[in-house]
This record gives structure tokens, C-alpha cells and sequence, in this order.
């Protein structure tokens, strides 16, 4: 009898746990129109700040004539890569403390294949090499001398990134050596220079088919082999390909912290559109710390199945790009901290 009592007590126990489990999961469940939409000719790609136009202008030579989302995300990027007047970018981006430009860089595909590489030196087109990585090795980030190593053995050629103008900036920060990120990225250094403005990209091809990419040469005179959120999986950028796909700008650190690009995915995945997904994953960095927040500047940029797009930021100032068969466009993202009225 006592053994019957047990039995239908844990039974009892059993049925709650699962029932209790259905209630904290019930909330991530994905709506169904995200997990099987109906996408035909929906092409469309989004990437970060203005300059993002033009690297959307090349990722559509791709999209436009039925291309795959990959190589649509890898061949726009590319344009501020290897634009030397870009100074957070590839080739001409500003140097760490020690004079030596450093760049970091993720690709991520429909399939959740990924690839990146961190401080990698000599090599403009960082994000090829990430690529590589994804599609030639067992890896998903290689560092450092490694990554150079892996670039050069696969064909890349070494070259001097900081060019006479990086260079000329450096050694005037040299007198000073102040750093300290401040509320407005756009004045994040003197004259108004912008301090760390990554190009994120992300994707969707005419099969409904997702993918992202993300590259920079990081926050200008940062300590040798710092790295951010730009070429982490998960917080610079995520792709789903069921739900959509997200990547970030600003200061690495904080979006490392909420690993950014994935919580504003889970947010879409929730049934929220991209903008709303967007500003929840904002509040989370206000919720951690809420005087950190009013210093810096960070901002997500979302698409989702449905071609629906959308942008949030901590402080005024971020802007996208969009690129579709109807739009060619430069948005200004809403932001929690602003002296103007949303």
C-alpha cells in the first residue's frame, strides 16, 4: 500500500513538472507563420549605418539575379573592407594602442554554419577569410597569428592596413592617450570621427533563404588583441533560418554581455517584429546596468522571414540601410536616450 502511495504521488509530481515546463517554454515557442512562411521573391538585405548603402548596392547584384544570401552578404561588406577612406573598417580602419590594425570578423549561413576570425592582421578581406573558415575547417574562430597563418596558406595576400591618414590620426592620440566612450558615437573621437562603426549585414534571397555577415577593425586604439562582438556568433550576429536574423553595432562589450544578436533573434521567435525585438534587446542592456547605458552607444538591426525589417538603438544617431526590389533606403533608428521625441 505504501509502495501505491509513492508511486501515484510521483506520478502526481511528474505531471506538474511537465505541465509547469510547458508554461516556462510556452513563450519561446515560434509562431508558426515564422517556422513555415511563405516567401517567394522577397529578396531583401540590411545592413548597418549609411555607408551600408553602398555595400547593399553590391550584395544585390547577387540578390537581384536570384543569388544565394551568402555570397550576397560576403560581396557587400567587402565595399567598406576594402575602402581606405572607412576608418572602422578593413583596410585604412584606426590602429589599436600600439599602432597595429587589428580586424575581426563572422559569417553565418541558412544552415547555422559560421565561421570567424579575431585580431587578424595584414588581410583586408577579413571576411573572406571567415568563410573559409566556415567552409574548410572544423572550426568556427581562429585568432590571431593563426588567422594569418590560415589567410596566407589559403592564398591571401599580406599587406599594410593603416594607411597615412590612420596613422597620422594615431600618433596625434598618442600625446594624449585618453579613452573614453561617450553617449553619441559620431563623437566618440575629435573632429566627430566615428570610434566604432561595424558594418553588420544580414539577408534574405529569393528561396527565403538567410544569411549574415559582420566585420570592423574595432574600437580605434583599444588595447593589442582586444576583441568584440563583431566576430562572436551570437552576439555581433545570429541567424536563424526559421525565425531571422540580427546583427549590432557600438560597443562590443555590452552586446557581448546579452549576447545581443541571439536575444533579439529569441525576441522575433516570441512573434515579435524586428523593431520591437530590437528594443527589447536595448532595454536589456539598460536593465543590467542603467548608468552604464546612458554612456555608450549600441544599436541591433533585425530582418525576419517575412522580409519585415527594423532597428533600435541606445542613443540617437544609428542609421541602416535597406535594399529591396522597391526600397533603396537610409533609415534613422528610434533610440531609447534622445533629445528629440520618437
Amino acid at each position: 500500500m505504501s509502495d501505491r502511495r509513492k508511486f501515484i504521488k510521483l506520478s502526481m509530481l511528474t505531471s506538474a513538472a511537465l505541465l509547469a515546463g510547458k508554461k516556462l517554454f510556452a513563450n519561446t515557442a515560434p509562431d508558426p507563420e515564422y517556422k513555415y512562411p511563405v516567401v517567394k521573391d522577397a529578396a531583401v538585405v540590411v545592413s548597418t549605418w549609411d555607408f551600408g548603402k553602398e555595400a547593399n548596392a553590391a550584395a544585390w547584384t547577387v540578390l537581384g539575379t536570384g543569388g544565394r544570401a551568402l555570397d550576397a552578404v560576403e560581396k557587400g561588406v567587402k565595399v567598406p573592407e576594402a575602402d581606405p577612406n572607412n576608418q572602422s573598417v578593413g583596410l585604412g580602419g584606426r590602429p589599436d594602442r600600439d599602432g597595429k590594425v587589428t580586424l575581426d570578423a563572422c559569417i553565418m549561413d541558412e544552415n547555422s554554419k559560421c565561421g570567424s576570425v579575431a585580431a587578424l592582421e595584414h588581410i583586408v578581406h577579413a571576411i573572406s577569410v571567415a568563410r573559409l573558415v566556415m567552409e574548410k575547417t572544423p572550426h568556427v574562430m581562429i585568432v590571431g597569428d593563426g588567422a594569418l597563418q590560415f589567410a596566407l596558406e589559403n592564398g591571401f595576400k599580406k599587406e599594410n592596413l593603416l594607411t597615412e591618414k590612420s596613422e597620422k590620426e594615431w600618433k596625434e592620440w598618442l600625446k594624449t592617450s585618453q579613452y573614453k566612450p561617450v553617449k553619441n558615437i559620431e563623437n566618440a573621437l575629435p573632429g566627430g570621427k566615428s570610434n566604432h562603426d561595424t558594418i553588420g549585414m544580414v539577408a534574405m534571397d529569393s528561396n527565403g533563404n538567410m544569411s549574415g555577415a559582420c566585420t570592423t577593425s574595432g574600437m580605434a586604439y583599444k588595447l593589442h588583441g582586444r576583441v568584440g562582438d563583431s566576430p562572436i556568433i551570437g552576439a555581433g550576429l545570429y541567424v536563424d533560418n526559421e525565425v531571422g536574423a540580427a546583427t549590432s553595432t557600438g560597443v562590443g562589450e555590452e552586446v557581448i554581455r546579452i549576447v545581443g544578436s541571439h536575444l533579439v533573434v529569441e525576441f522575433m521567435r516570441q512573434g515579435n517584429d524586428p523593431e520591437t525585438a530590437c528594443r527589447k534587446a536595448v532595454e536589456r542592456i539598460i536593465a543590467r546596468n542603467p548608468a552604464a547605458a546612458k554612456e555608450v552607444q549600441v544599436g541591433f538591426l533585425a530582418l525576419n522571414k517575412k522580409g519585415q525589417y527594423g532597428a533600435y538603438a541606445l542613443q540617437e544617431g544609428f542609421s541602416y540601410s535597406v535594399k529591396n526590389g522597391k526600397v533603396e533606403e537610409v533609415y534613422q533608428a528610434k533610440s531609447v536616450f534622445s533629445s528629440k521625441k520618437q
